[in-house]
Parts: C-alpha cells; structure tokens; sequence
C-alpha cells in the first residue's frame, strides 16, 4: 500500500468500529484479546479527533494553537503544581527537566521520526551547546544572546562533522557509531583541564535582564537564580519557534525527502533523492536544536560536569519520541512531557519510583505499540514494517520478507 494514500483508504471512525466489533463476536475473523477490547472505543475515539482536526479549517487550527500556547503560559501556576508535582518545585522541574526533554525529543525527532536515522548519541550535541555557553561565558565574556547562536552554529557543524563519515552506515552500524560520539564527547570533558574536567564549569552567566515588567507577581523578563519561570517562558517561546521551523520543513522538499528516505532508501536513491545531503541536513538540524538545548541548560543552572550528559540520558530522549509516536510532533511533546514528569510525579514511593515508571512505559507501548499519538502515515509504515524507526532502522524487508537485501549497501 502506497503510504501517502493511508489516510484516503482508510475507512471512517464508525466503519473501523463496526469492523473491530465484527471479528470480536467469532465471525470467522481473528478473536480480539481483551487489550484489544478495552482499547479499541480509546482508538476509535482518538482516530475520530484526527479525522476531525484533518478536515478542520485553517482559523480553528490557528485558535488551537493560541489556546495551546496560552496553556502552557499559565502551567507554572501554584494550583497545577500542587497536584503535578507534590514533591518537588513544579517551576523548576517544567525548566529543567520537562520543557528541555520537550526541546531535545523535538531536535531528536528530526533524525529518527522524520529521516528515520538511529542516533544514540544525541546527547552529545546537547553537551556541545552546554558547553559552548560555560566557556564562552566564563572565559570569553560573551552574553546570552551572541553565544546560543554560536552554539547552534557549532553544534550544526558537529553534526555534519559525526554524519560525514557514518552516514553511508545504516541501522546498528550507525546506532553504535552514534552511541560512541555520545561517549566520546563526554570523556573528552571529563578528562580536559580546560574546562576543570569532572568538576566542571561553574558561575556560568544567566541571560541578560530585559526588563523588571511585573506581571501576576512574576518578572518574565528578569532572569535570576531563584526563579525558575523566566527561563520557563524563555523556553516556551524557543520551544515555539523550533516547532514552527520544523513543520516547514516536515512540509517542504525537505520533509518529502526525509519521508522518503525513511520509507525506503534505495528507493529513494533511485528516484533522484540525494538522500546523503539529506540525511546529513537532518544530522545538522537535529544537533542544532540539541545544542539550543544545552546552552538553555546551562545559563539556567549556571554549573555543569560531564556527568550532566550521560548516554542514558541518550536513551530517554529516544524513549520519548518513540512513546509518543515517533514523527509525529503532538505524540514527541506528549511523550517528553510523560518521561520527564512521571518520575518526579512518583517520587513519593521512594525507591519504587523507578519501578512505577518503568511500569507505566510498559503499559502504555502495550496499549498503543506505535505510540501514543501517531501520524497516520507513520501507523502505516508501522503495518508494513519498511524502513526508518518503523523498524527501529534495523534491515529493509525484501519483497519476500527477508531481510538482508540491502546488506550489501552496508
């Protein structure tokens, strides 16, 4: 089935409930467990929200999207906090944890949702951004505003520096070398004198003060060490902007031709897709994002060691795209906001806290194993099991259903 028709052949919400209810009660058809049985009214109901916001005019989007950012404007309140996080500073867990998994899941999602590229290194480009802002901060006098452009500059350029020899890698290989630059970068702090090695950096500068406007007892413009809203907002509109440059691009030649890449590669090459420059495009914006992210990290939190950038942290960024629907921006935010939160929401069990969440994750890829949100182009790759994340990059399918074909491309 041709993808890009999913959406057009699949059938209505009413028409797929009919059919899931059929096989339930024995006509022949395949008996549904009872996961099915339970989650098939949420699906129903979900696809049903999809169809609607598909055919909704482009003013009712526009409102959405205004109420959406007004929400999260106001997610800093006391009251919400009270209930979302009991246990620890809501204002400071939504900067440092939630609205950065936000940003990194977005950067990462380029790379793996929308070209269908491995990388578990990620972190290492958040690790580049945050440290281009302690050195250039401390020891260059730089402000804020000059070195996260510097950062983003320098982070793009690593990724075209990591992507230029690995790229013509595919799956594993290129997972493993990706896992290796993750590691590589934060030994080389840890074991460089110039930037105090595994004491790291300290007294880095926050961001210059805009303004001392008061707002509902708040000073969105005034960045200091005590509250954290400021960075919050600060990171909401950086958040914003990142998401209105992707869904350009995820709607330009360039997302066509990621889609492509992911969905089949040879194909694509075949076709006339330079798929190289572009693979190495998303390579470059995906680590340009991730570098915004650490330089926001650290002006926010002001000391930063190589130990700030561990692979696992690699492996939850990752976690949260595929949570929420890999290449599907809502699904990559609802995931990052659910990885980031949840511990912190469970931390009153202590030690078992740990086991709640990875508990949760578990129960929420066996209720929805393509993700909580996914794009319908994504759910039909995921039913063919070609290319990209749909096969976590692993082999394309033959025409027969063995894998292997491509090996020979390795």
């Amino acid at each position: 089935m041709n993808v890009k028709d999913a959406g057009k052949n699949e059938p209505d919400a009413p028409a797929r409930a009919k059919a899931e209810g059929g096989a339930a009660k024995g006509d022949g058809g395949p008996r549904r467990s009872g996961l099915d049985a339970v989650m098939s009214p949420v699906r129903s109901a979900m696809d049903a929200l999809g169809d609607r916001w598909a055919a909704a005019p482009g003013w009712a989007r526009w409102v959405v999207y205004v109420l959406l950012i007004v929400g999260a404007l106001l997610l800093p309140s006391d009251t919400i906090g009270s209930f979302m996080s009991p246990h620890t500073d809501w204002s400071t867990l939504l900067t440092d944890q939630i609205a950065i998994m936000v940003l990194l899941a977005i950067g990462l999602n380029v790379v793996v949702g929308q070209a269908g590229l491995l990388d578990l290194g990620f972190v290492a480009f958040y690790a580049i951004g945050g440290y281009t802002m302690a050195i250039f901060g401390t020891k260059f006098g730089l402000n804020f505003w000059e070195i996260i452009l510097l950062a983003i500059l320098l982070s793009a350029l690593s990724g075209i520096t990591l992507g230029s020899p690995t790229l013509r890698l595919r799956g594993d290989y290129l997972a493993i070398v990706t896992l290796g630059f993750g590691e590589i970068v934060r030994i080389t702090a840890n074991n460089t004198d110039y930037v105090n090695g595994p004491r790291g950096v300290q007294a880095i500068p926050h961001p210059p003060n805009i303004s001392e406007f008061e707002i509902f007892g708040v000073q969105p413009l005034k960045y200091g060490l005590l509250d954290a809203r400021p960075y919050y907002y600060l990171m909401v509109a950086l958040i914003v902007l990142v998401i209105v440059f992707v869904k350009r691009l995820e709607r330009s030649r360039v997302g066509r031709s990621w889609a492509a890449i992911r969905e089949d590669e040879d194909a694509a090459e075949l076709m006339g897709v330079p798929t190289f420059k572009f693979k190495l495009a998303a390579f470059a914006i995906g680590a340009a994002i991730g570098g915004a992210g650490g330089v926001m990290y650290a002006s926010k939190v002001s000391s930063i060691n190589p130990e700030n950038f561990p692979f696992l942290l690699s492996a939850t960024v990752l976690a949260a795209v595929v949570l929420g629907g890999s290449g599907n921006l809502p699904g990559v935010i609802l995931g990052a906001f659910l990885v980031a939160w949840l511990p912190e929401r469970f931390r009153g069990l202590a030690d078992y806290r740990v086991l709640a969440f990875g508990a949760a994750l578990v129960l929420m890829m066996a209720l929805r194993p393509e993700g909580l949100l996914p794009s319908r182009r994504r759910k039909a790759e995921l039913k063919e099991g070609t290319g990209g994340m749909g096969s976590m990059g692993a082999e394309v399918a033959t025409p027969t259903g063995a894998p292997g074909a491509t090996e020979g491309g390795k």
